[in-house]
């Protein structure tokens, strides 16, 4: 296994792999907007894609955005979010890597805290984020949509 972050070159990839995150997701973008999204991501140097490859593919990702703040002496906090391993790869550590990577990234750029939410309600789930260093009671989420 090879962790590393996601190359530019490698969104197709990416996306592919984001079919085993939501069976109901929305489809995703036209391939135009997605290169431009995804160009707009990586520039702005906020955003940093952490990948797992096995024998060259990629088999697990995760986000880290590192966001910019005016409190806790100007250190910026962390948001992990779309943690998602191939179905025919999970169960073998893959996601864990990844996400141990990007804290790794995220101590390192002086963030304060780093978060995570799930909509997934399984205890299994739920307790692998915290054996990965999430504590589930430490805040409460809410969550608008439009």
């Amino acid at each position: 296994m090879q962790i590393r972050p996601i190359a530019r070159s490698e969104l197709s990839e990416l996306l592919a792999l984001y079919t085993h995150l939501h069976a109901d997701d929305d489809l995703p973008p036209d391939d135009g907007t997605a290169e431009r999204i995804w160009d707009e991501l990586l520039d702005s140097g906020l955003y940093r894609y952490e990948g797992a490859y096995v024998d060259g593919q990629l088999v697990s990702s995760c986000t880290i955005t590192v966001i910019p703040n005016l409190t806790r002496g100007g250190r910026p906090y962390g948001l992990i979010e779309n943690v998602v391993t191939h179905a025919d790869h999970r169960g073998r550590g893959y996601a864990r890597a990844v996400l141990q990577d990007a804290l790794s990234f995220a101590w390192a750029q002086g963030c304060y805290k780093v978060m995570l939410m799930t909509g997934r309600k399984d205890e299994a789930t739920l307790r692998f984020y915290e054996s990965a260093g999430f504590d589930r009671h430490g805040k409460q989420a809410f969550i608008a949509r439009p």
